[in-house]
């Protein structure tokens, strides 16, 4: 590993993807300390700390997750890449239902897949202007901060300018993450939402300084034993989210030989992966935004039904758990059936003279396909509702806040893993072929002289 790190700077072409990589991401790290305008920074800041305990378990507690802490502040990158994420899903759920949406998805090629692009980019403005607009309203009630005078000059004007700043922070945002795709290592988006998540972990570990108190044992409310099963909790958690997002199963397809004219096309064996955590995090984000939609309108629109509801639903509750889990369940099977059509593959693999040994082409295959399918989305689901529910179980368990438990699982733990894996990777992928391509130009000279 030492060897690959240190040939990662020796190839020039892969240097530059690297350093541009990290200079992006140091600049959205940058805008994250720029606050908005009209906003009293140091009494919002000492609203989530008074909040710590639950933070985790509002809306903004996953926004300010997402956003490396830029909400806790209010800045200029406040809103984060949630709206992008939002506008992607919806693109996506649209081409499923929509004709033109899925035939762009499936028959526009280069062309349709730069249009469905654009519109997620549209998308991504509406979303950010109309959230923008609620934190605004949200930010100028004192009702809500425990009496604190969080803004200092409410009105239209500052809901104007709340609405400009955090929009246009948004775009510039989703402008970074499509500059690190093209031009740099990994994708961007999801190296955005990785290095906000990483950025919490200094906060986390001054917490667990605080908790060990190692210079005032009066003061100490963990001990070390506890230290102990928490790093080994973690270690497990984290070897065990390693193997189930590369967990997959391999259906063997056998291509048939073709001759076309004086060539001979087919006859290889491949296989199609797939993958047992098929749906990654999307279930886990959907089943938040459903359990927290409660409380996040009761605290705009202050009703007795609402406020009930979202009490009943708190992180927590055996309520929360059982509809946590269910929903986890159930969106994962159906992120899987609209982002994976059997029907479609089976007739793909027909057209190209590809067949499963032992199952006939067509609709046999779509229904084996089917049937692997749902057995094969079951221990995903299930391992995806453990590692949701397994960062509130440990910090009720072990005593601890939830932003350090917020790393033995849940949201954070599986995008961090899951984006880690895809760029060493792809920087593998890098490494390999330029070594490849070093050798064979050498051999050529040799060959020649």
């Amino acid at each position: 590993m030492i060897s690959a790190l240190v040939n990662i700077f020796k190839v020039p072409d892969l240097r530059k993807k690297i350093l541009f990589t990290l200079g992006l991401v140091a600049v959205y790290r940058i805008g994250a300390y720029i606050p908005t305008a009209g906003i009293d920074g140091a009494a919002l800041a000492q609203f989530f700390r008074n909040m710590a305990s639950t933070a985790g378990g509002s809306l903004f507690g996953i926004m300010n997750l997402f956003s490396g802490g830029a909400i806790e502040n209010m800045t200029i990158f406040a809103l984060g890449i949630m709206p992008y994420i939002s506008s992607s899903i919806i693109i996506q759920l649209l081409a499923t239902v929509i004709p033109q949406f899925e035939k762009l998805a499936k028959e526009g090629g280069e062309e349709g897949r730069k249009k469905l692009t654009q519109y997620t980019r549209y998308g991504t403005i509406v979303l950010a202007i109309v959230q923008s607009f609620f934190i605004s309203l949200w930010l100028e009630n004192p009702a809500h901060f425990q009496g604190l005078q969080i803004v200092q000059f409410p009105g239209w004007g500052f809901r104007l300018l709340t609405i400009l700043t955090l929009a246009s922070g948004t775009a510039f945002i989703m402008w970074l993450g499509e500059q690190i795709t093209e031009y740099g290592i990994g994708n961007g988006m999801s190296m955005i939402i990785t290095a906000g998540i990483i950025s919490r972990m200094p906060v986390a570990m001054s917490q667990l300084v605080i908790l060990l108190s190692p210079f005032s044992p009066t003061k100490r409310q963990l001990d070390i034993f506890t230290l102990i099963l928490m790093v080994a909790l973690m270690v497990f958690v984290v070897v065990a989210v390693v193997m189930i997002t590369q967990g997959q199963r391999k259906i063997p397809v056998q291509y048939a030989k073709r001759i076309v004219g004086r060539k001979i096309y087919g006859g290889q064996s491949t296989y199609i992966p797939f993958r047992v955590n098929h749906a990654g995090v999307i279930p886990i984000i959907f089943a938040q935004s459903i359990l927290l939609f409660p409380a996040t309108v009761a605290g705009f629109f202050p009703n007795k039904i609402l406020k009930g509801l979202a009490d009943a639903l708190m992180r927590g509750n055996a309520v929360y758990f059982i509809l946590y889990s269910a929903l986890i369940l159930f969106f994962s099977y159906f992120y899987t059936a609209i982002t994976f059509n059997p029907a479609d593959v089976a007739d793909n693999m027909k057209k190209f003279g590809g067949f499963i040994p032992g199952i006939r082409p067509g609709q046999p295959t779509a229904s084996y396909f089917d049937r692997i399918l749902t057995r094969v989305t079951l221990p995903g689901a299930i391992f995806l509702a453990l590692i949701a529910i397994f960062p509130s179980i440990i910090s009720r368990w072990l005593n601890i806040p939830f932003l350090i438990a917020s790393f033995f699982g849940g949201t954070a733990l599986l995008i961090v893993v899951g984006v880690m894996l895809d760029t060493m990777k792809q920087v593998e992928s890098q490494l390999l072929m330029r070594h490849y391509e070093g050798f064979l130009k050498k051999g050529r000279l040799r060959s020649r002289r």
